[in-house]
């Protein structure tokens, strides 16, 4: 699959969750996009870009289980944690939930709300080595009446666990507290039906797994809960009664949760167009059929990978049971800081070295266009870092 995409062949691409990669033929009609918007821009930004985002936002919102109303496009998930954070009543003495397994840019979001509101950031502790069947329990045992929200990864960028969601907003929504999910590693990664999960808030992105280009992302709201959501931009999305004679007219008696959040001033709307483009690719090469393969590759790495540094690797669990392309390796602490840039700059490997708590670890990503010669790669360079230090 690697002539399908853009990456440099020189580099082995061991990173896909940072940023993702994007095929050639979704990035053309990305660009496409963009020169349908530069051809008429009065055209396509003022008469036709309402139905060309619906339209695009049905095919997402089928493909990840959720209904087209409750869903908007947003540039990524962080963006989607500020509009949360940001419209929901948090005052002095209230407390939000979250875990020590939390992505930092979001952590900060709700740590800065929390001075500014009086308010606390807690976290729980899911201990390593991981365990799916504790999960809930370990976050209620940080539950207090306080307790207004709850903030919690689907899929951890650090340590790479995959957490049972659904279980915990079953328990929060009894419990009346709201849920805000960081899922910005989920779509694509596996099967989402939305819905079904039950989430008050779900962020998820659409450039990562999903293959879509760099600034696609979604936020998907319950739609007992869009009426205390605010854009972060204030714009003709909040007048309620557009003229008829206005070039924007289409917006009129769309959901609160549409306008509000996807007419926000002129912008290019190219990555979120784009995304259909990314679902029909996935569908064209069975995509999931291939990340088996993946899947079985990134076992074999994770192997070779603990049999040659020799760390314990009682913190991992099982990777058959996570079923991600994605997962964080301990490695040894020695040297562990300046190991991602010794790898590319010496073997043009790109792969994150990632810390939890006092713990080092290597994340490999897996991706079909991934092949056993980039692991065996991998494994060669690590058997020199190991040498030097």
């Amino acid at each position: 699959m690697r002539q399908h995409f853009l990456l440099d062949p020189s580099v082995a691409f061991l990173n896909h969750g940072s940023y993702g990669a994007c095929p050639i033929e979704v990035f053309e009609d990305y660009q496409n996009w963009q020169l349908k918007l530069e051809r008429n821009p009065v055209d396509f930004l003022g008469r036709n870009s309402a139905d060309l985002l619906r339209t695009a936002r049905h095919d997402l919102a089928t493909y990840v289980g959720a209904r087209v109303d409750d869903l908007v496009f947003i540039s990524n998930a962080t963006t989607g944690i500020n509009i949360v954070a940001k419209s929901l009543k948090i005052n002095p003495g209230d407390s939000i939930l979250a875990t020590y397994h939390e992505y930092g840019a979001c952590e900060l979001t709700w740590q800065e709300l929390c001075r500014e509101r009086g308010a606390q950031y807690i976290k729980a502790e899911i201990s390593l080595p991981y365990d799916n069947e504790r999960f809930v329990d370990q976050i209620w045992e940080k539950v207090t009446p306080a307790t207004r929200i709850l903030f919690v990864s689907h899929v951890t960028s650090t340590t790479a666990l995959r957490f049972p969601i659904d279980a915990l907003c079953r328990r929060a929504r009894e419990a009346g507290i709201v849920t805000v999910i960081d899922g910005a590693h989920a779509p694509g990664h596996f099967d989402l039906n939305l819905d079904s999960l039950g989430a008050d808030f779900y962020l998820g992105n659409c450039h990562k797994w999903l293959l879509a280009p760099k600034g696609s992302a979604f936020l998907h709201c319950r739609s007992d809960m869009q009426e205390k959501l605010r854009g972060l931009v204030t714009s003709w999305g909040y007048d309620d009664h557009v003229g008829a004679q206005s070039a924007h007219d289409r917006y009129t008696g769309t959901s609160m949760l549409e306008r509000r959040h996807q007419w926000q001033g002129t912008r290019d709307l190219a990555a979120f167009l784009a995304v259909p483009a990314a679902i029909r690719f996935r569908q064209k090469h069975d995509w999931s059929e291939r990340t088996k393969l993946a899947k079985t590759l990134l076992q074999d790495a994770v192997r070779e990978i603990l049999a040659q540094t020799k760390v314990t690797k009682d913190l991992l669990p099982a990777i058959s049971d996570q079923d991600l392309q994605m997962v964080a390796v301990p490695i040894m602490e020695r040297g562990s800081s300046n190991l991602t840039q010794w790898l590319f700059d010496h073997h043009r490997i790109e792969a994150p070295v990632t810390r939890y708590r006092d713990r080092w670890f290597l994340r490999l990503s897996v991706q079909p266009y991934n092949t056993a010669s980039d692991v065996e790669r991998l494994l060669l360079a690590l058997k020199e870092f190991s040498r030097m230090v």
